[in-house]
């Protein structure tokens, strides 16, 4: 395998970019996954100017773009193309009012009228399973994607929200392995919210990777079984203590730098057979 490229999804921080960089370079990284919406260093509606020239500051100190978080249309692949960004990840919601099999009809029209700038730009849409009423599962996603080429429309595979629905490690990366262009390290559990006398109630905790609800050693070896050579993105999502929300801003550091270095330590092994 090639040397790992390490990411941060930057939703936690919403500063001044130049202080962003700063942050993510002293964490030891080699890249972003930036979100590009309101509120964020780049907004939807300064894509194309913004995404180029914070390609440009998170290079000068050594970082690059490698997906951004944001919507698919035409706009915003031209500002991924500018600003050398290969990737918009998304999730996919079901929609209620219409049901499955009409939500995905209408995404697989949306991903067939942008192929042609997918092309043009060299872009391509990452689709993330997720867990809840959106596409969940690595089956999931195949069953979205499976007709189109992974260079326009491919996988990330988030183990966390697999690890929630108890889909399999192993058979999570089989599934999506010749698709994947990145991968997501996070961890969550079901969380009980109600005595145990009591009719059962949960809630998903994102949390560090000791209390995940899989195993990031198998994830890491099943990856490089099937020779996975994209990025690894650590999504620096942990619940807040309220119970609202996560943590944000520098809350997260000293949770995210425990992650970090387990994942380099995981990646650094020497894996037999």
């Amino acid at each position: 395998m090639s040397e790992p490229i390490l990411t941060v999804f930057t939703k936690p921080w919403t500063g001044p970019l130049p202080q962003l960089a700063d942050t993510v370079a002293g964490l030891g990284l080699q890249g972003v996954e930036l979100p590009v919406r309101p509120g964020y260093q780049v907004t939807p509606e300064t894509a194309a100017a913004g995404l180029p020239a914070a390609a440009r500051t998170l290079a000068a100190r050594g970082l690059s773009i490698r997906s951004i978080a944001g919507s698919i249309d035409e706009a915003t692949v031209a500002a991924c193309g500018e600003a050398g960004v290969p990737m918009i990840r998304i999730c996919v919601a079901i929609d209620p009012a219409v049901g499955f099999r009409a939500t995905v009809d209408d995404c697989r029209r949306r991903f067939d009228a942008l192929l042609p700038a997918l092309e043009r730009h060299g872009v391509a849409i990452g689709i993330q399973n997720h867990s809840g009423a959106q596409i969940g599962s690595a089956a999931g996603v195949l069953y979205l994607i499976e007709r189109y080429d992974p260079k326009h429309v491919c996988a990330v595979l988030d183990m966390a929200h697999c690890g929630v629905a108890g889909e399999p490690t192993d058979l999570a990366v089989d599934i999506l392995s010749d698709r994947l262009r990145l991968v997501n390290f996070k961890s969550a559990y079901q969380r009980r919210l109600t005595a145990p006398e009591e009719e059962a109630v949960y809630k998903v905790h994102w949390t560090t990777h000791q209390h995940a609800a899989y195993s990031w050693r198998d994830f890491v070896q099943a990856l490089r079984k099937v020779g996975y050579s994209g990025a690894w993105c650590l999504p620096a999502e942990y619940s807040h203590p309220s119970g609202k929300g996560q943590r944000m801003g520098d809350e997260v550091l000293p949770f995210l730098r425990g992650d970090i270095a387990h994942l380099k330590g995981l990646l650094g092994e020497v894996t037999e057979g």
